[in-house]
């Protein structure tokens, strides 16, 4: 029997936490190769520290994408997430680019070529999860603790809360009874801030967001809501600890609710699966759960360097499925090519569509009208419903 009375912890970091700035150069820089040609090849990666940053990775694509655009492109996101301190500052970081041109035989394992289809950028298994615990079909833990600091950073975006700074993490636990949510037992918030608001001003500030994010009745007890429980927090971001890419792969998915493969998703264009299976499979899943089939849903994918066809396909609806599993399995095989070629096509992931992904989570996000998030769209609910007659 599944446990269905308990209690679960995510959490999630803002924009300016040194792994978040790292992610997010990352991804600028996948943005600007296929702005440029959509089928540039990038693997990006990125170290910060105080006043440093360290570009790395290897890559193929237009000539006019020299390091001094990459220098360009990183000061650019470094100002947009808000860093202007003296230990971290968009205009007076020192940057350096390692970056160089793709390995040949990588290349010649993924290019596609007479009669071989592209292949996996790499080999990994992917996992891609839904539940109905929000109407975005996501953990309602991962989710919450997203909106809170998404609510934060507008906030400070748009000046009205000048007293925050970039660096934030939110935590968020949930009371589950019978196997849904009903509120939260305790709730942590740390936000960098102004040296010379107060603990206690820093607490009532943050309070109106998180009351704004979760639902009417949930907030936890007084005593149960720690905000920045060290008492201080002004040195943040990369002026406090270093950050790399691809360190909040957990952050960045189901807040641990759900498997995950292992493979991080920023600084790496469409044709790493460890990216576009673990859309593929988020996609699958949340037309699953949208269509009235399960309540629940895991999807994993597998995959070969160098291999077109998906190695396995898994579904477990974990106890609330409608329809029989190897049915279900089968006829989302049907209705999406899985291939790196199919799953980028079908969800046309070559586009300048990365640098947003890079905080508040890569799903349970609205798509976007250019192409962003396409893997959150619900288009195959009609043809879920029709081939196993739901009503």
């Amino acid at each position: 029997m599944p446990l269905s009375d308990y209690v679960f912890t995510s959490e999630s970091v803002a924009e300016g936490h040194p792994d978040k700035v790292c992610d997010r150069i990352s991804d600028a820089l996948v943005d600007a190769f296929l702005a440029e040609d959509p089928h540039s090849r990038v693997a990006a990666e990125v170290m910060c520290t105080t006043n440093f940053i360290v570009l790395a990775g290897e890559v193929r694509g237009p000539d006019t994408l020299t390091h001094e655009r990459f220098h360009e492109i990183t000061r650019h996101a470094v100002r947009d997430i808000g860093y202007e301190q003296h230990g971290f500052h968009w205009k007076d970081a020192e940057v350096i680019s390692h970056i160089h041109s793709q390995s040949p035989d990588i290349a010649r394992g993924v290019d596609a070529k007479d009669n071989k289809d592209e292949g996996a950028g790499d080999q990994g298994m992917m996992f891609g999860y839904a539940v109905d615990e929000t109407p975005e079909l996501m953990p309602a833990p991962i989710h919450y603790a997203h909106r809170i600091l998404r609510l934060m950073a507008d906030a400070r975006h748009a000046g009205r809360e000048t007293a925050f700074g970039p660096d934030a993490k939110s935590q968020v636990t949930l009371r589950y009874v019978n196997g849904a949510p009903e509120g939260a037992t305790s709730i942590v918030v740390s936000t960098q801030h102004d040296p010379d608001v107060s603990h206690d001003e820093v607490r009532e500030l943050v309070r109106p967001y998180v009351l704004q994010a979760i639902p009417d009745g949930w907030m936890c007890p007084e005593e149960e809501f720690y905000v920045n429980p060290t008492g201080r927090f002004v040195i943040g971001g990369p002026d406090g600890d270093a950050g790399l890419t691809g360190r909040k792969i957990i952050v960045d998915t189901y807040g641990g609710a759900a498997p995950h493969g292992g493979g991080a998703f920023s600084g790496k264009d469409p044709t790493k699966v460890d990216r576009s299976a673990a859309y593929a499979a988020r996609y699958l899943a949340k037309n699953v759960v949208a269509a009235g089939l399960a309540k629940r849903c895991t999807i994993q994918l597998s995959y070969a360097i160098g291999v077109s066809k998906p190695l396995s396909f898994y579904v477990n609806t974990h106890g609330t499925g409608r329809v029989e599993e190897a049915r279900l399995a089968d006829t989302l095989q049907q209705l999406v090519d899985l291939t790196p070629r199919g799953i980028r096509e079908h969800l046309q992931l070559n586009r300048p569509i990365y640098a947003r992904t890079a905080a508040y989570g890569h799903f349970g996000r609205k798509p976007d009208d250019d192409g962003g998030f396409s893997w959150e769209r619900t288009e195959l609910v009609g043809e879920l419903k029709s081939a196993f007659g739901a009503a």
